[in-house]
């Protein structure tokens, strides 16, 4: 029988926390401060430590979380930054706002984050950075990058968007590099009820500067010390996130479980499965599989009532916008999994029968 299965469905999230919400929205009314207040302070105090960072930054998004980075780290023109193509396009389009030009080096065809392998090569005097993206939910090699910042003077900046909770060796990902990025659109792991951003630092003075940044530049009220935008994460959304990340676990643990399922049911299906490296915790913002015939696969779903994505089919290098920073270098895996790749219904709120009834219905699309 067709069921409904949503990508997301945001009505089962709130219903669960919805009185606690509602108390949250009503603290910030009733404080009377909606910007740069107490709840945002404590917020950036909360998530921080969850993270192991010493210091957060709520910025506005996670696009001008990655931007107010580079630019606190002086990233600028004649500046090269590593990065990877396979991504949503914030991750790329911050170097270009900061001036600077993105280099493209393929992904790991397992994990679909950055093959560390291929950095070294694509160096030259003008990079300043590499920018790791954790996608998925899955985080990439850091020690390997690491390894290849220090012996280069590269600064990181992890691009942890996708990845709220993610380990990395027992270590929460947002605490390894000179910076960790996150995002609080409502369909993260954590996310807020409109857009919201965050930066985990462990350095001091990469802190102030960013905070500096995300507020006019503003040393103090009316004297600015840098040229600064208006990034700030708002008192309101900073209520809602306060109230989810006390849920944070919970929901990734019940990710993790809903995807063992998944892989359960489909491991003999003609399709890849996620795959989770020794040195992770995979928390499954996205459940990709590949498939063969993925569009045909996708329409199948559909006719059966189930919501998919695909996360991305266009890689960034191949977008209009970005044309003119083409890579050199092939990226062969990138080109090949961008035409294959499938996101699956996974969240929280989702039952194990709708899980089987998800994987049934691949299981028919595929035989």
């Amino acid at each position: 029988m067709k069921r409904e299965i949503h990508f997301f469905d945001f009505r089962r999230e709130h219903a669960e926390i919805e009185q606690e919400i509602a108390k949250a929205i009503e603290r910030v009314f009733d404080s009377g401060r909606f910007v740069l207040g107490d709840e945002g302070a404590a917020f950036e105090t909360e998530f921080s430590s969850y993270i192991g960072a010493k210091y957060g930054i709520g910025v506005n998004s996670g696009s001008d979380a990655l931007f107010l980075t580079l630019k606190a780290l002086g990233i600028g023109a004649n500046s090269e930054v590593i990065t990877v193509s396979h991504t949503f396009v914030s991750t790329v389009d911050c170097i270009v706002r900061c001036g600077a030009r993105p280099v493209f080096v393929d992904v790991e065809p397992d994990t679909y984050c950055i093959n560390a392998a291929k950095i070294e090569e694509r160096i030259t005097e003008r990079t300043k950075a590499i920018l790791p993206v954790h996608l998925y939910g899955h985080p990439a090699d850091l020690d390997a990058v690491l390894k290849i910042a220090r012996q280069y003077d590269l600064s990181v900046v992890e691009d942890a968007c996708q990845a709220h909770g993610t380990e990395y060796k027992g270590k929460k990902v947002g605490s390894f590099g000179n910076a960790g990025c996150f995002s609080f659109y409502p369909v993260k792991n954590l996310g807020a009820y409109g857009d919201g951003g965050m930066v985990t630092t462990n350095d001091r003075s990469l802190a102030e500067r960013v905070k500096l940044l995300r507020n006019y530049g503003q040393s103090r009220k009316y004297h600015h010390d840098l040229v600064g935008i208006n990034s700030r994460l708002d008192e309101l959304q900073a209520a809602v996130l306060r109230v989810k990340l006390l849920r944070l676990d919970e929901w990734n643990e019940k990710r993790r479980r809903l995807a063992e399922l998944y892989k359960e049911i489909l491991e003999h299906v003609e399709v890849v499965l996620p795959s989770e490296r020794t040195y992770a915790r995979h928390v499954y913002h996205l459940f990709v599989i590949r498939v063969a015939g993925r569009d045909n696969c996708q329409r199948f779903l559909q006719k059966s009532g189930i919501q998919t994505q695909i996360h991305y089919p266009i890689p960034v290098h191949k977008q209009n916008a970005y044309m003119g920073f083409q890579s050199t270098k092939e990226l062969a895996v990138t080109q090949t999994i961008c035409g294959e790749i499938l996101s699956l219904p996974l969240y929280p709120s989702l039952t194990e029968e709708e899980i089987v009834y998800v994987g049934r219905t691949i299981k028919d699309a595929v035989s």
